[in-house]
């Protein structure tokens, strides 16, 4: 069990909060690098039913994605001891006996970076529930699938089998589109391809787990066509999700506007028709535009203050 003596050197220098919807936290690691971390509710379920914690796994991001203020500065992986801490004063300040009575505890492990890039996030997940006893532990991986990073999806299928967590892992690829090669220009590094990821999926996915999410944050003018990824992603064991393109800085500086209408959800019907008419269960997940504000969302509530993850 945890207990705030336990645990390593973490300074918080900044709270940004919208009440009973999120807070974010800038802190500072015992080397002086910056990252930061969220807790979050999602309206109109309570945090006595739902509870959802971001961490960040890398100190900023190598993958310099062009709707995403992440990138451009990478001062390495942030270290199992470290993520622990981020989740633990997220726990101790609203479960003092690091007991999680949440049915739902959501810990998404994509703040701040890939986790692909760093295989310690497997050594927390596999922690968390002792740690804590936290029955309703939800691991969250969402993932570009970067080439190279084979290791980290092996040891996540062996700690998703040995725990048995089974529909409690959510386990998602952001593709942002349907198109192979402006995917490859939309995320600038080697990547594995729609037919590698759909082989892992197919050792992953087993009965009674929850499908596969394959994640579109849908720029203006991207190709999205579900009827084109039936060749690799069969329904039965992939689901779709749209989302805004968040309004970050990069994305303003790039001129990457959302497909999304996220004031007007009814606009947006022609995206789920064309994943039902492909035959895809589908998610339009728009968050409270108040996100946007605190920034909770996306991006980097650091840089507004200006701290980057080396600094």
């Amino acid at each position: 069990m945890i207990s705030a003596a336990t645990t390593p050197v973490l300074e918080v220098l900044h709270e940004q909060a919208e009440p009973d919807l999120a807070t974010v936290f800038v802190a500072r690691l015992a080397d002086g690098a910056c990252v930061e971390f969220v807790e979050s509710v999602q309206p109109p379920v309570p945090l006595e039913r739902k509870w959802v914690n971001i961490v960040s796994v890398l100190r900023g991001c190598p993958v310099r994605c062009p709707f995403c203020d992440a990138g451009g500065s990478f001062g390495g992986p942030v270290s199992a001891a470290e993520m622990l801490a981020q989740i633990d004063h997220l726990v101790l300040r609203r479960f003092p006996d690091g007991v999680v009575p949440v049915p739902k505890w959501k810990i998404q492990f994509a703040r701040m970076g890939d986790p692909a890039f760093n295989r310690d996030v497997v050594r927390v997940i596999d922690e968390v529930e002792a740690r804590y006893r936290a029955p309703g532990f939800h691991p969250s991986i969402s993932t570009i699938a970067p080439a190279g990073c084979d290791a980290f999806f092996e040891d996540l299928l062996e700690v998703k089998r040995r725990h048995g967590f089974g529909p409690r892992f959510q386990l998602q690829f952001s593709l942002h589109t349907t198109c192979k090669d402006a995917r490859r220009e939309l995320i600038p590094v080697r990547l594995w391809s729609f037919e590698r990821i759909s082989t892992f999926g197919a050792r992953w996915h087993e009965p009674g787990d929850r499908k596969i999410t394959l994640n579109f944050a849908l720029a203006d003018g991207l190709p999205f066509a579900p009827a084109d990824l039936l060749a690799h992603f069969p329904p039965e064991r992939f689901l779709l999700k749209i989302t805004p393109v968040n309004p970050t800085r990069n994305s303003a500086r790039h001129g990457l506007r959302s497909a999304v209408d996220a004031e007007r959800p009814g606009e947006n019907r022609w995206l789920l028709d064309r994943c039902a008419e492909a035959g895809y269960d589908h998610i339009l997940s728009i968050g409270e535009l108040a996100e946007n504000q605190v920034g909770s969302n996306c991006g980097m509530y650091l840089d507004h203050l200006g701290l980057r993850p080396g600094s």
